[in-house]
């Protein structure tokens, strides 16, 4: 299961530093219901990844793939794709995962923070720079912003 809030970070907004690699994802499938299937290469680690459902927990499965595999299914996702840099900021015992996104969604930041069990969401503190929450927004979804034509409107 995958139990994740997810925010906007604000223009101008300074992000704290952080690990960063540059993330390539495409999606194979697209379903309803928040059904998706994926492949993503981040910083050469590549992996598939299946996910059911909608909001704050979510069913997901992962399993990584070696760079051939990666590019043999990458031809597959051409009209579903996003290019974005990744920064991994620690916040205490938990990890902000924040990403810039490229092309066609630039100016688009979010930042998930994944947690242990849905009382520990809920008792999460966002820190100053972190915008308005986004977690039950469709259209900031990966998998809609890989279709979309830019980024969605705040």
């Amino acid at each position: 299961m995958e139990i994740e809030r997810k925010f906007l970070v604000p223009d101008g907004e300074t992000v704290p530093a952080g690990q960063e690699s540059e993330v390539r994802q495409g999606y194979l499938v697209i379903g309803p219901e928040g059904a998706e299937a994926r492949v993503r290469d981040q910083g050469g680690a590549c992996s598939l990844t299946v996910k059911r459902g909608t909001g704050l927990v979510r069913g997901e499965w992962e399993t990584p793939l070696a760079a051939e595999q990666f590019e043999a299914l990458w031809p597959a996702t051409e009209h579903a794709r996003i290019a974005k840099i990744r920064r991994v900021v620690q916040l205490g015992r938990h990890e902000a995962v924040v990403d810039t996104f490229h092309g066609r969604l630039a100016g688009l930041r979010t930042v998930e923070v994944e947690f242990a069990d849905p009382q520990e969401a809920a008792a999460f503190t966002p820190p100053p720079w972190f915008g308005p929450e986004v977690t039950d927004r469709a259209d900031l979804k990966n998998q809609h912003l890989a279709t979309a034509a830019g980024p969605p409107r705040p």
